[in-house]
Formats: C-alpha cells, sequence, structure tokens
C-alpha cells in the first residue's frame, strides 16, 4: 500500500529574534513566532515582521498546538495537525479557531459551535457573495444550489493569535461575519475580513470522535487562573469550565461578565429575588445514556403576543466533558432535554411547520421569553432582561424551538423526558413529588385512554361545538368574531434552551 507522499515544509529565522519559525502548508501566509510573539507574513522564500501579536486569552481549552487527529472527509479518515490559533471577539463573547493541518498539505477549521465543536474546511461559493448587511437573519440563500438558513449577522475582531496561520485579519480591527446553516446539519460561515470574502463549510464533530493525541495535561493545568474575587462581594468566585462566559457569585448571586478573561476588569449585575433551582447545581446524573452535571440554572418568564398573562419555566444547563452542552428543560407542561442543533430546520412558507432531519414538526406557540434570574456558570454571556422571540413546534418524535435575538437565531431539538427519568438520573426519590409533572403524552406510545382520558376528549368537543355555534350567530357589527388559532401559548415552558454567542464564525 503505498504512503501518502511527504509534505514539503518551510523554514526561517524570525525577522524579530531569528528563532525558527516553521510552515508546515504552502496555503499558510502567516505565523507568530513562539519566542518573541512577532507576527510574520510569508511572501515566497522571505518572511517579513508586521509587528509584535497580543496575548492570547487562556481560555483553558484541552487543545493545544501540535495536538493531532483524525476525520472522516469525504469518505476517507484524514490525519490531522492543529498548527495554529486565532481567538476572536464579538459582541457575544470570545471565541476560538484552530488552524488545522492536513495530510495533503490543505488547511481546515476546528471551531466553537454553541459549546460544542465544528470541522470545516474552505469552499468556493460559485458566485460573488453580496456585502454582509444584504443577508437577513431567517431568511434563505443557495450557495453552490444547496438552500441555507441565514443564522446569524455581527461583527467580530481578532484578539491574538499563535503558530501557524492561513488568515489573519487585522489585529483589533472589526470585520463583518455570516453563518448559514442547512437542514441537514451543514455550517457555512463567511468571513468578510478579506477581499473576496472566505467561505468554510462543515458539519458539528464530537472530540471524542475525532480521536485526538497530545491534548493538554489536565493535572497540569492551573487552577488559580481561574479564581477571582467577586467584583461586587468580595467573596471568592472558582470558574470550573473552560467555555464559561458568564457565572453568578455563590454569595451575592452577582451575575459576573467574563467576556474578556478572568485577569481583565470584570464587570457585574445585582440579582434580587432569588429562584432557588429543584436540581441543585453539580448534581451529577445520567440521562439519555450520557452522564451529565448540572452547571447553570435559569429561570425565564414568557408571553403570548397580545396577552397579559405570563408564564414561567426553568432550564438546568447540563454538561459533559465530550457531549458539550445540553438543556434540561423544566415547565408545567412536563420535563424535555434538548440541545442546539448544527444544522437549520426549514420553515413552511405559512411558518407553521418546521422540517429537521426528515421530520415534520408542527408549531404549538409563539411569544417572547425573558431571563429573569440565573444561577451558575455559561458558555454564552447571560444577563437580567435577555429577551427573544421563540416558537416552539413539536412532532411525534420529538420538540423543535427556535430563539431568535437581534443577531443570532438559533434552533434547539430533543425529546419529552418523563418525570420519572429526571428522579432517577439526579437521585431524588426525597423530592419525587416536587419534580412531577404532566408526562409525556403524543411523544411517547400510548397504552390506551381509560375513562379519564375518554371524559377530556368529550369535554373539548363539547367546548369547541360551542366555539363554532357562537361563531356562526356573530354579528361583525356588533362583536369581535375571529377566532385565534392555536399558534401563542398561555401556560407552560419553552422546549429549547437559549444559547447565544455559542456560534462558529
Amino acid at each position: 500500500m503505498a504512503s501518502e507522499p511527504t509534505q514539503r515544509y518551510y523554514r526561517a529565522p524570525c525577522p524579530g529574534c531569528g528563532a525558527p519559525v516553521e510552515f508546515k502548508s504552502a496555503q499558510s501566509t502567516h505565523a507568530v513566532c513562539g519566542y518573541c510573539q512577532s507576527t510574520v507574513v510569508r511572501n515566497g522564500d522571505v518572511l517579513t515582521r508586521l509587528g509584535k501579536m497580543a496575548e492570547l486569552f487562556d481560555d483553558h481549552s484541552p487543545l493545544q498546538l501540535m495536538a493531532s487527529g483524525r476525520i472522516t472527509l469525504d469518505g476517507q479518515d484524514t490525519p490531522f495537525t492543529l498548527v495554529g490559533r486565532l481567538q476572536y471577539k464579538s459582541d457575544a463573547g470570545v471565541w476560538t479557531e484552530w488552524a488545522a493541518f492536513l495530510q495533503d498539505g490543505t488547511m481546515a477549521t476546528l471551531g466553537e459551535d454553541n459549546g460544542s465543536y465544528v470541522f470545516t474546511r474552505p469552499i468556493n461559493p460559485g458566485r460573488e457573495l453580496p456585502e454582509a448587511a444584504r443577508f437577513r437573519l431567517g431568511a434563505t440563500t443557495a450557495i453552490n444550489g444547496k438552500p441555507y438558513s441565514v443564522a446569524s449577522t455581527g461583527q467580530a475582531s481578532l484578539m491574538s493569535a499563535q503558530g501557524e496561520l492561513p488568515k489573519l485579519p487585522p489585529l483589533g480591527q472589526p470585520f463583518d461575519m455570516v453563518e448559514l446553516r442547512s437542514a441537514d446539519g451543514e455550517v457555512l460561515s463567511i468571513d468578510y475580513s478579506r477581499q473576496p470574502p472566505q467561505v468554510e463549510r462543515g458539519k458539528s464533530v464530537l472530540l471524542e470522535d475525532l480521536k485526538l493525541q497530545g491534548l493538554k495535561d489536565e493535572s497540569a493545568k492551573d487552577e488559580k487562573g481561574r479564581q477571582f474575587n467577586c467584583p461586587h462581594c468580595g467573596a471568592p468566585v472558582q470558574v470550573q469550565l473552560a467555555s464559561t462566559k458568564s457565572i453568578t457569585c455563590g454569595s451575592c448571586a452577582s451575575i459576573i461578565d467574563l467576556g474578556s478573561g478572568v485577569g481583565a476588569e470584570l464587570r457585574s449585575a445585582e440579582q434580587d429575588e432569588p429562584v432557588r433551582p429543584i436540581i441543585p447545581l453539580g448534581s451529577k446524573g445520567q440521562l439519555q445514556g450520557v452522564h451529565w452535571q448540572v452547571v447553570g440554572f435559569q429561570h425565564r418568564m414568557g408571553v403570548a403576543p397580545g396577552d397579559d398573562e405570563h408564564f414561567g419555566w426553568s432550564e438546568y444547563l447540563l454538561y459533559n466533558q465530550k457531549r458539550g452542552f445540553a438543556f434540561l428543560v423544566d415547565s408545567e407542561e412536563g420535563w424535555s432535554m434538548v440541545r442546539p442543533t448544527t444544522g437549520a430546520p426549514q420553515l413552511a412558507s405559512n411558518g407553521r411547520t418546521a422540517t429537521y432531519m426528515g421530520t415534520k414538526y408542527e408549531q404549538k406557540y409563539s411569544y417572547t421569553a425573558e431571563t429573569t434570574y440565573v444561577l451558575g456558570e455559561f458558555y454564552w454571556q447571560v444577563h437580567r432582561g435577555q429577551k427573544t422571540s421563540n416558537r416552539d413546534f413539536a412532532s411525534s418524535k420529538g420538540v423543535l424551538s427556535l430563539e431568535q435575538s437581534p443577531t443570532e437565531l438559533t434552533w434547539s431539538a430533543g425529546d419529552k423526558i418523563s418525570s420519572d427519568a429526571v428522579v432517577k438520573a439526579f437521585n431524588l426519590q426525597d423530592k419525587k413529588d416536587v419534580l412531577q409533572r404532566d408526562d409525556p403524552g403524543p411523544f411517547v406510545a400510548a397504552k390506551g385512554m381509560g375513562c379519564g382520558t375518554i371524559l377530556l376528549v368529550a369535554v373539548i368537543i363539547l367546548i369547541l361545538l360551542l366555539l363554532l355555534s357562537r361563531c356562526s350567530r356573530c354579528d361583525p357589527q356588533v362583536e369581535n368574531c375571529s377566532s385565534s388559532s392555536s399558534s401563542y401559548r398561555s401556560s407552560g415552558g419553552s422546549y429549547g434552551g437559549y444559547s447565544s454567542g455559542g456560534s462558529h464564525k
């Protein structure tokens, strides 16, 4: 069996300090010297110093330069090595992209995506792309004949970089970014820091599936670097997760923004009227075959358009080191387990149905959601008063939720689960009555209809007949005869968890 050809790499002394700077890929144009932090650009066999790179923000990622792994691309098992690192910042927070050198000499990107990861490669969009301002959130556009939904728009800027890089936007200068998602789970990012814009396409991946080697030694992690004093009350605050962008103080419950790192000036906001989670933070349990830990909690309130009745629900942020994040949602309608989707479900033209991974979901509710209280750690910048426009969908196979902010559109998908499953998962037998909810109906196979169910159906039919009878007699000159659909909710809770700022850029 023939072996892969050895790639020719280029090495030259750093113009700043003389230390060797290595380029593994012919596609790499920039590098950051590992000794003096000089930014150098390669022009043929000549290196030119552009200036000094800013210091890296320590995100405590398990990844590091020269870590290697394998991924299936175009049906082939492909080795790769992480050779570069880019740290970006936007209004939503800070995230990292790793430059991956593939065995064939080309480059790819391993980046963050809603608390997990996405692996992308550059593509030719096949046409001239419009300016970023032309992309409207939620609209559909085609790239190489394939439809994509506009998931996020906004600006980002480069904070710092390390290693060998195929691209290097000007340090600290904002540039436009657009993210598209498809119904089959693809992510497509458009980077306007260069002309023509750089387009990359890929899908979400699990770190455990990449067979990574050469990761950071967890035992060598400096825990002191993730501990600080609350800027409001002075109490010590310990950050447990590498991806945390917001955390609450355990003493005064203030929300602390970690978007610029622990060592930067910390911003905080006080919280009153505490809401206590039924499942304590730090609790560990197994749901759907995965071991989770409760790391965050938020209480949210919703109101339907034209309605003055508010309803509330709670969301527990769950974390698994290899699977990322998920949401355990507690509402009057029962418990559900959801995760942000990589792809974008397709909405029908009337907006009443959405199709995702071959399953059709019917819209049940439409409402405005607001975060009213938070505890713990979050991978996005969370704050009280955070509002989104929500739409919930359901099918016989599960639930689907759409949340929209001014700059981002996030879909979440999952399943209804029983109260007993939650009790068993977190060993909360002493709270069984408190955790009891209306368990899944249409999402679980029926075992037959009892007398109570038959009576309830009869009552509902009778009410509908009375309403129809009333509408047939209604005089539009005297009263409002229009009937509203069931597209909004008056009670219950959200199907999906809120996710902002974790999207792949």
